[in-house]
């Protein structure tokens, strides 16, 4: 049994509630309006917004954030994202690095296009793990006990599985993933795409209009996680394509709700006040745009319902101008073509992660014949940061250079690393003074190596760059590997010419 408070009593911060002290834990839920909170369970512990759902009694309403924070396991923050960073900064003084901090907020802040995982860390402070958790998933079904899938995010996956195994029930299945950056853009941009859905429903508009936005528009979500550095994979897991499905179609997702009233010519005031709560796909809105400005992502569908919603255009024009665009071809260019502008743009990309606070991390290596020593490495170099670059040493260069031959070549031992999840890019080293060039062109802040070069490379500390040593996993390494194979080939051959001899011929 865990100790869990939870920071928010809407929808989302009672239905979790019911699902945690159904499992045995204990739950304690605070409100900024705990009057008000007080007032509408006294004697009935029915939700306004989940009539059919009873919270158990042993759930516990705090009015004071102090003790609501202190003695917890975990702290859950199910609050709107407008209000994430004001409850977190009173929330501060309570919380410790001994506690995990699991985030249901989705979100990007306006201005400073923050995400809502780094607005916690920020006002926290560091040593405090956050997780997001994000995915197909409505308060109102999970209040009801149907089945539902989700993800906990977190860089730490350690600490994600801790959560995982928290949440799991019979009812709820949570995977893991250590993409959280992807996560987190996945669960802002699909609310502005349910806006979109919600619209062309209410402009009479049928079922082949929706499934276009929804392709479409993972299009443009997935554009624009390629250029800050998320793993495409998350886009079509549950975080992208299945959070965009559900809250594009259902009658429970407010953003679409809220979008079939605008395209039904109800102001977009007047809707969000139907509406009765947060619609964080126009809160959104204003970050999205100016994060596509930056990287000039073409994210044609958010930027006609930022029209709509701004009143540039009626929903009929949007719809026509969407429909009117320059004829394209859906895989507009060829992979190669896409791949070259791609590693054209990524270093100008990086240095504008910045504004994101990404942490980038670099290593070197030959990774031949790969093990769980390397793995081990990578794994914990993606632990100092939010992207991983992984430089591989060529065959020229470790022939010319390095007086070795691999037993794989360049492409294969790139295609093995690239199949890791820790590892973001990879690229070729063709030459010893390269990591100077490297550190700037990939705006690294982070420069790490086995223990076994320690000290050799301190000197990269002039260019700006952290630099880390990590201890190397003793049992193993390739040159063992090498040796013990040669070895018991010797011996096998040794074996054979022995038995060969001692053959009885007839």
């Amino acid at each position: 049994m865990k100790k869990i408070g939870i920071l928010g009593s809407g929808s989302w911060g009672m239905a979790l509630a019911k699902l945690l002290a159904d499992s045995g834990h204990s739950v304690e839920v605070w409100s900024v309006d705990f009057s008000d909170l007080e007032k509408q369970f006294d004697g009935s512990y029915i939700h306004k917004n989940l009539q059919n759902a009873i919270i158990p009694a042993s759930v516990q309403l705090v009015g004071n954030l102090e003790a609501l924070c202190k003695g917890k396991d975990m702290i859950l923050v199910a609050v709107a994202s407008v209000y994430v960073r004001e409850t977190m900064r009173k929330a501060s003084a309570f919380i410790s690095s001994k506690q995990i901090v699991v985030s249901f907020s989705k979100g990007i802040e306006n201005e400073t296009n923050k995400t809502m995982s780094e607005i916690i860390s920020e006002e926290l402070g560091a040593g405090i793990d956050v997780v997001i958790m994000s995915g197909p998933s409505h308060a109102e079904e999970v209040a009801l006990e149907l089945p539902t899938t989700i993800i906990a995010s977190c860089s730490n996956e350690q600490t994600a599985q801790i959560v995982q195994k928290t949440f799991s029930n019979h009812v709820l299945r949570v995977y893991t993933n250590t993409d959280t950056k992807g996560v987190e853009l996945c669960g802002a941009l699909k609310n502005i795409i349910a806006l979109a859905t919600g619209i062309a429903t209410g402009l009479g508009y049928g079922d082949n209009a929706k499934a276009a936005i929804i392709t479409r528009g993972l299009a443009e979500m997935q554009r624009l996680g390629a250029c800050i550095g998320c793993k495409s994979e998350t886009f079509f897991g549950l975080a992208g394509i299945g959070d965009l499905i559900v809250t594009a179609t259902s009658k429970h997702s407010r953003n679409f709700r809220c979008g079939l009233l605008i395209g039904q010519g109800i102001p977009v005031g007047r809707a969000t006040e139907i509406i009765g709560m947060a619609v964080e796909g126009l809160n959104a809105l204003p970050a999205a745009i100016q994060i596509a400005d930056t990287y000039q992502v073409d994210m044609p569908i958010i930027r006609s319902v930022q029209a709509v919603v701004t009143s540039h255009m009626t929903p009929m024009e949007a719809g026509r101008s969407l429909m009117s665009r320059e004829m394209k071809s859906e895989q507009t260019r060829s992979i190669p073509y896409v791949e070259t502008i791609l590693d054209q743009r990524l270093k100008s990309n990086l240095k504008k992660n910045g504004e994101f606070g990404m942490k980038r991390v670099i290593t070197y290596g030959t990774f031949d014949l790969l093990h769980y020593g390397h793995i081990n490495l990578l794994k914990r170099a993606k632990a100092l940061g939010d992207y991983l670059i992984v430089v591989i040493s060529t065959d020229e260069f470790n022939w010319n250079e390095k007086h070795k031959k691999c037993y794989f070549t360049y492409e294969q031992r790139k295609a093995l690393v690239e199949a890791l999840r820790y590892v973001d890019l990879v690229i070729p080293e063709n030459s010893w003074d390269q990591k100077r060039t490297d550190i700037h062109e990939y705006h690294v802040d982070t420069f790490v190596m086995g223990d076994d070069w320690k000290g050799k490379f301190d000197f990269l500390r002039e260019e700006g760059a952290e630099v880390v040593y990590l201890p190397r996993t003793p049992e193993i390494s390739s040159s063992q590997i090498k040796h013990d194979l040669n070895a018991a080939a010797d011996v096998g051959e040794s074996k054979t010419s022995h038995d060969d001899i001692n053959t009885d011929p007839s």
